[in-house]
């Protein structure tokens, strides 16, 4: 298979978001249109609550989903839906926010490490008004590939194959055909994953680095990938975490406002309205 090349490195800057979370967010050079279908990547990680523990209070979307992965900590989400669900280490929440949704993510702790990370996946015109959608998905519940060398692949969407055998992740029929893969990878190790053709490929740096193409990504670092079949990822002497994410871009025009992403500026005048005046979540 023909292996992706790099097209650009990008590295997350520091923000801060909902109740003052500091956090590291990722946005393309230019804007959204660069992840096509992603919209934006955060990454939430601290030992000191005060960088976490005013959490994102009750707040609107529409017109997108996002995808929330904790690896430390415990966070809970409510909705206008009635879900109330705790999000603990290895957990997912999938949202479709679709015509609207208000929900919150906050703090279950007062002390200790909180990490993870939430990614914003545009939805197609034509989804944009859809009924809103939420889906928790528990550490327990994510297929693992685990090979003798220790390289090990935790297969949230979308589906990674080594060989013959194929495994399908925990969340399957998002319209956007999303992968999303943790890869834990030992010191001299390599991984080859697969890429559906004609998908948008994206590599995130957890933590020690990782070669790919020639070039190294450090921890917090994204490589953006060039057309190919396959990401390949090799170690060096030290052990390596990174998330893949791939997707089937939109190209369609894309209009944000906040927690607001349409295609027209007309679209978004009528969710800002939708929402000051109560209509957000009504069909």
């Amino acid at each position: 298979m023909n292996p992706m090349s790099i097209e650009r490195i990008l590295t997350a800057q520091p923000a801060a978001d909902g109740g003052g979370v500091r956090l590291h967010r990722l946005v393309g050079p230019d804007g959204m249109r660069g992840f096509d279908p992603f919209l934006l990547f955060d990454e939430f990680g601290s030992d000191e609550p005060d960088d976490y523990i005013a959490g994102f209070p009750p707040h609107p979307h529409r017109g997108f989903e996002t995808v929330t992965y904790m690896l430390e900590g415990e966070m809970v989400h409510e909705d206008h839906l009635g879900h109330t669900v705790t999000l603990t280490a290895g957990g997912v929440q999938w949202m479709t926010a679709g015509r609207g949704v208000i929900h919150s993510e906050m703090p279950r702790q007062t002390s200790g490490r909180m990490r993870g990370f939430q990614l914003w996946i545009n939805l197609p015109a034509r989804d944009k008004l859809t009924d809103p959608a939420y889906r928790h998905i528990p550490a327990e519940a994510i297929p693992v590939v685990a090979r003798a060398d220790g390289v090990a692949v935790r297969v949230i969407a979308g589906c990674f194959s080594q060989g013959e055998s194929v495994v399908q992740g925990a969340v399957r029929g998002i319209v956007t055909e999303p992968t999303y893969l943790d890869a834990r990878l030992p010191a001299r190790t390599r991984l080859e994953a697969p890429i559906p053709a004609g998908q948008r490929a994206l590599v995130y740096g957890v933590s020690g680095r990782i070669q790919i193409a020639g070039h190294w990504i450090e921890p917090r670092q994204m490589a953006v990938l060039a057309a190919g079949e396959v990401i390949e990822l090799q170690t060096d002497d030290s052990a390596a975490q990174v998330l893949i994410l791939a997707g089937r871009p939109l190209n369609e025009p894309i209009v944000q406002y906040g927690p607001f992403v349409m295609n027209t500026r007309a679209e978004i005048r009528q969710a800002i309205a939708d929402y000051e005046q109560g209509r957000l979540v009504t069909p």
